[in-house]
């Protein structure tokens, strides 16, 4: 499965960002690097998609994201928190 450049549905059904990443890994204090090696993926796929240059597969994006998740990471949906509010991360309690 191939998918459009930038934000990306996941089977849930959740879109996550290249700034959602961003902001996940500044949450984790994480590295490329370091969620490359999580994610089980090279460190360009990680590059590619926080830069939104990729077109990357479906499950590259699942593996991103459960690997931020397991490290401590809620996505958040538009308008999940309040009506008023954008997508975003914070961190798990």
């Amino acid at each position: 499965m191939s998918v459009a450049l930038g934000s990306v549905r996941n089977d849930t059904g959740r879109v996550i960002s290249p700034a959602q990443v961003r902001a996940a890994r500044a949450l984790l204090q994480m590295k490329q690097t370091d969620l490359a090696a999580a994610a089980g993926l090279s460190l360009q796929a990680i590059k590619n998609f926080e830069r939104g240059t990729t077109d990357a597969r479906g499950t590259t994006f699942q593996r991103i994201e459960k690997a931020l998740r397991e490290a401590g990471v809620i996505f958040v949906d538009d308008g999940e928190v309040s009506a008023s509010g954008g997508p975003g991360v914070r961190l798990a309690r």
